[in-house]
């Protein structure tokens, strides 16, 4: 199901809470969401659509990839980037790692350590950035 975006920075402020199988409906929803915003979205965290669960997705080419739980466990290479997001206006300067070594289950509760390089750690950290209830 599509949701709605989330612009309260209240909420958004707010670490998210671990996500259980129960919460296997809010990774489909957030997977339609950002599928929904592909043109201007390339990632998202579930506080993004409500829920303040530690779940993300993002786009890798024509794939949609979630991660449950996500947690940054390495980063290498420090840079300064610029960013957006749909949930707040405007774009914002942030340092980001080249590359990062990310901790998560997939929808089949299986762990997986993966490290991840360039624009693609650059979503992940912007979307558990958001789990973590930083603003960005």
């Amino acid at each position: 199901m599509i949701r709605s975006i989330n612009r309260d920075t209240t909420f958004l402020a707010q670490k998210s809470s671990l996500a259980t199988k129960d919460d296997l409906n809010v990774v489909t929803d957030l997977q339609d969401t950002l599928k929904y915003h592909h043109e201007n979205c390339v990632g998202m965290a579930a506080n993004m659509i409500g829920v303040n669960k530690r779940i993300i997705a993002f786009s890798m080419g024509m794939m949609t990839v979630p991660m449950i739980n996500p947690t940054i466990i390495n980063r290498k290479n420090e840079y300064q980037a610029v960013e957006g997001c749909l949930s707040l206006d405007g774009q914002r300067k942030t340092s980001r790692y080249k590359s990062v070594t990310v901790e998560y289950l997939d929808t089949n509760f299986k762990e997986h350590t993966q490290e991840f390089t360039d624009f693609i750690a650059q979503i992940i950290q912007h979307e558990i950035d958001h789990c973590n209830g930083v603003l960005i």
